[in-house]
């Protein structure tokens, strides 16, 4: 099965001797990896059944559906990848999961975004991973599994060598399962990217900060940190950022979503000083305004020379900051990348911009505005770019191949890419 691979055929097989009624989505993308399998099986296949699929017949995978189909991937060694976003999995099919990564030693790179997987669910595959050598990205993005269920994920951590990137947000995770895992991670030396995006809260002291920022002056390996929608204060930023001056290994910080102001973003601008490591850095939906924007351009135009990327989006910046970022621009050439709509736009914004872009020093790809003129004045129109455009949905229409617009520039890509 492994040198002449007929998926479709052995689908039809197991459903037969199953009595399980055929899925239309799951015998579409595999009749699709079977037509292509000549040019693709060799360097390993990531089959997309995504239930948000709208090119094909769409019937959510259910429990039942995905036990048939581990049956039929059981010796698939070519079959590297599984994309099974916005199904119906519950934890019943987590149990199927959890069997199916026990025994499995291709799939390296798993996606179970919005499912309806619980706590025990979450129990089941984090004990899998507890013995398994091969998964190196996992996506549990939506699921709800609780605080209960992240505390898996963090004695998880303690035992899996091989995960690389592990996403965790949106799942309803409590403070005790965050500072878990940030203690997991002091001695966790595989773990590359994490996201811990939007748990639930109930203290304003911002402990789970404190305890990242303790994970981060010891971590060597952590690449990636996804920290969007904690509530954050500048207190936190401030415990980030002293840190961070011990940290040379994070490349790619995402603090997006939080209560961050000018004075938060004072201490970025001075560890930026110093900082040669931070390539990207998310600051989107914060209260920044002209004079975080104008720290930011101090230290960008006379110190750093490390950051790319540069995501201001939403942050209640006028023109005087927007305009000293565009200064920065033309006497740092490293910074490549920046993203600045929902901002207040002036004229001097507009032309400011402009310039950079017909002058070529910001690319087109590498912003999310574009200048049109109206009567002899120059506004900014929006790009649909950004650092996660992607994040929760791909383009049925085209392949995404930006890792500008997908995850970070920064971090070795894995089986996703």
């Amino acid at each position: 099965m492994s040198v002449h691979p007929d998926l479709h055929q052995h689908y039809v097989w197991a459903c037969q001797s199953t009595g399980q009624p055929e899925n239309p989505l799951i015998a579409c993308v595999l009749q699709e990896a079977d037509k292509n399998h000549i040019t693709r099986w060799t360097k390993g296949v990531t089959l997309k059944i995504a239930g948000n699929n709208h090119l094909v017949p769409v019937q959510r995978v259910t429990d039942d559906d995905f036990q048939v189909l581990a049956s039929v991937l059981h010796n698939a060694v070519f079959v590297t990848g599984l994309d099974l976003r916005c199904n119906v999995l519950t934890d019943a099919g987590a149990k199927h999961m959890a069997t199916f990564l026990q025994d499995n030693s291709a799939l390296r790179y798993l996606n179970l975004m919005f499912n309806d997987i619980g706590t025990s669910g979450a129990e089941l595959i984090a004990g899998a991973l507890h013995r398994n050598e091969t998964l190196l990205h996992l996506r549990m993005t939506g699921n709800k599994i609780g605080n209960k269920g992240g505390m898996f994920f963090a004695s998880m951590l303690q035992m899996n060598s091989t995960l690389e990137k592990l996403d965790l947000g949106d799942c309803d995770m409590g403070p005790q399962c965050l500072i878990a895992i940030a203690t997991a991670l002091t001695h966790n030396k595989s773990i590359k990217a994490i996201n811990l995006n939007r748990p639930l809260l109930y203290s304003h002291e911002e402990e789970t900060t404190v305890h990242v920022s303790l994970m981060l002056k010891t971590n060597s390996s952590l690449v990636e940190l996804h920290l969007g929608k904690h509530d954050m204060k500048n207190f936190g930023v401030e415990q980030l950022c002293e840190a961070l001056y011990k940290n040379s290994s994070l490349r790619y910080l995402d603090l997006s979503c939080n209560k961050i102001t000018c004075d938060g973003v004072k201490f970025l601008g001075e560890l930026l000083k110093q900082n040669q490591a931070l390539e990207i850095l998310d600051l989107s939906a914060n209260c920044i305004e002209d004079a975080g924007a104008i720290y930011l351009s101090e230290a960008l135009a006379l110190y750093n020379r490390t950051l790319r990327a540069l995501s201001i989006v939403s942050s209640n910046i006028k023109g005087k900051g927007l305009v000293a970022l565009s200064g920065a621009m033309k006497t740092n050439t490293e910074l490549s990348h920046i993203y600045i709509w929902g901002n207040k736009f002036d004229e001097a914004t507009c032309m400011a911009f402009s310039e950079l872009i017909q002058m070529g020093r910001l690319k087109p790809d590498c912003t999310d505005v574009e200048p049109y003129e109206v009567d002899g004045h120059v506004h900014l129109a929006e790009l649909s770019h950004g650092l996660q455009k992607h994040y929760y949905w791909t383009p049925s229409c085209e392949v995404v191949m930006s890792k500008d617009a997908n995850a970070s520039l920064a971090i070795a890509a894995v089986s996703e890419y």
